[in-house]
């Protein structure tokens, strides 16, 4: 029956238009409801007390909505916060990832282990293999594969494994990743509808998200061991290469000055935010600046690692090679570019039609009215993120749809933006490995029928069910509980709005 059911939303969502036609649709409708409730005159009575006008829906086609629309249009798209965001980051994990760095770094993480720690630590470089992208979906799921088999076990239960971690753990990290600082400006965005001085910190989900990291890794190996291990039996397919765990001198060599760049890299960031007078510290003392800074920050990391890692293991060999492999690394960010034009202007029609201030105010008091808030609001989020998740695969682009509305009505419930951005990265992470609609999912089926030529979309599918069914048990219960105890949900991501 769950296969039936996930055949009719892969039917549906093939159906869907691409993301980028998605948000025009979405663009045309705001602009023609802007018309509609402009000229009825719709309004609500804003929240705060200190304002005393209500907040009144705007006409975007009338002439001076398309002036504004036209005029506005290259600033708009310029000064989307998280085109810029994005980009930087990408700069510097391309060479880090061109270079061969993050590619040895995993595979030296999964070979310096005990053999019963294995699968715990494949699906922990999974969740790790994060900051790289889609670094792990290419180079630890058949690596997780040849691990097994090189140890003997089914191949199958070390890819399931592995994208249980990099796909499946999506967002949970040690590691601030280049996921962060995407969210937190798109939050931010969002925010700002409500509060135009709000600010969001890349890192106010870091604290929640690295403490999740041992506990999905627990909740892998014990699905891996427990489930998936006892029902794929021996291994009795044709024989393939095995898991070769040798480094070249040079790539130990590279490795090693690559960990000694980010010691010293590390180093000086403490210099400079670690004094009271520190570089990265304003004038009254605080950490401000370093906060503001982190995009840059990991940038530097990336970019000087990769490079020293470059040099040392020869496989950068001139400053042409480094131009290269910036410039690979913004190639493959065309698609976002584009995304990122659209989404822009979807996120800033709605705020200028007010619409979304008005569908914010009108659904608090719709659900404060009928009784369903705090607690179990955030889980009915969560679990309606999932499910979207199962249809659109990008993270940013059902985040650019979903924070304009539910960031601004929770606020107004007394939940701060961090608190609703953290369960929408809950929700968005463990349905992933359930869709066929995952860009990387027909390149895992690839992988699996490296070791049975017979398997498909349904086999994987109900290899990873339960993962997912674990990782969403173990996930939101700790969220609530987190939320319960009050913990701090990163650096400045706190619990409650004062609304």
């Amino acid at each position: 029956m769950m296969q039936r059911i996930l055949n009719k939303i892969e039917v549906v969502g093939n159906k869907l238009p691409q993301p980028v036609t998605l948000f025009a649709i979405l663009i045309g409708i705001v602009l023609v409801l802007s018309w509609i409730f402009g000229n009825l005159g719709l309004s609500a009575e804003h929240p705060s007390p200190d304002v005393t006008e209500p907040i009144k829906a705007v006409n975007l086609l009338n002439a001076e909505g398309i002036q504004k629309i036209l005029t506005s249009m290259v600033e708009v798209f310029a000064q989307f916060p998280p085109l810029g965001l994005v980009l930087v980051v990408m700069l510097g994990i391309g060479v880090a990832e061109r270079s061969g760095l993050i590619s040895v770094a995993l595979r030296v993480f999964v070979s310096k282990v005990p053999a019963s720690l294995i699968t715990f630590s494949i699906v922990i470089a999974g969740m790790v293999s994060s900051v790289a992208a889609d670094a792990g979906y290419v180079v630890l799921i058949p690596l997780g594969a040849a691990i097994f088999k090189g140890m003997g076990r089914h191949p199958l239960a070390g890819l399931a494994a592995a994208f249980a971690g990099v796909s499946g753990g999506f967002g949970a990290n040690f590691l601030p990743t280049g996921l962060d600082p995407m969210m937190a400006a798109f939050t931010q965005s969002a925010a700002t509808i409500m509060d135009p001085a709000y600010t969001v910190n890349p890192l106010s989900n870091y604290y929640l998200m690295a403490a999740s990291v041992p506990l999905v890794g627990l909740a892998g190996t014990w699905v891996t061991e427990k489930i998936i291990v006892p029902r794929l039996g021996k291994y009795e397919g044709e024989d393939t290469e095995a898991y070769d765990n040798k480094f070249t001198p040079l790539e130990k060599r590279g490795l090693k000055w690559a960990m000694f760049t980010v010691l010293a890299v590390l180093a000086l960031i403490a210099l400079a935010i670690i004094p009271s007078d520190g570089v990265l510290r304003d004038a009254e003392g605080g950490l401000n600046p370093f906060y503001n800074s982190i995009v840059p920050l990991m940038f530097i990391l990336f970019f000087v690692t990769g490079l020293v890692y470059g040099l040392v293991a020869k496989t950068i060999k001139g400053d042409k090679d480094v131009s290269n492999m910036t410039a690979e690394s913004m190639s493959t960010m065309g698609g976002y570019i584009v995304l990122a034009f659209v989404a822009a202007h979807l996120v800033e029609f709605f705020i200028w039609s007010n619409l979304g201030s008005i569908l914010a105010i009108s659904g608090a008091a719709g659900l404060q009215n009928i009784g369903f808030v705090g607690i179990p609001l955030l889980v009915a989020f969560i679990l309606v993120s999932s499910f979207i998740n199962l249809i659109i695969g990008s993270a940013s682009a059902k985040w650019a749809i979903l924070a304009p509305i539910f960031v601004p009505m929770l606020m107004l419930m007394g939940f701060s933006p961090e608190v609703t951005q953290a369960a929408y990265r809950i929700g968005d992470s463990y349905s992933n490995i359930l869709t066929p609609l995952l860009p990387y999912f027909p390149l895992v089926i690839v992988f699996a029928q490296k070791y049975s030529k017979d398997i498909g979309i349904g086999t994987i599918i109900s290899v990873m069910l339960p993962y997912a069914i674990a990782f969403m048990i173990v996930r939101i219960p700790m969220f609530i509980a987190w939320l319960m105890l009050e913990i701090p949900l990163g650096i400045e991501g706190p619990i409650s709005y004062p609304n």
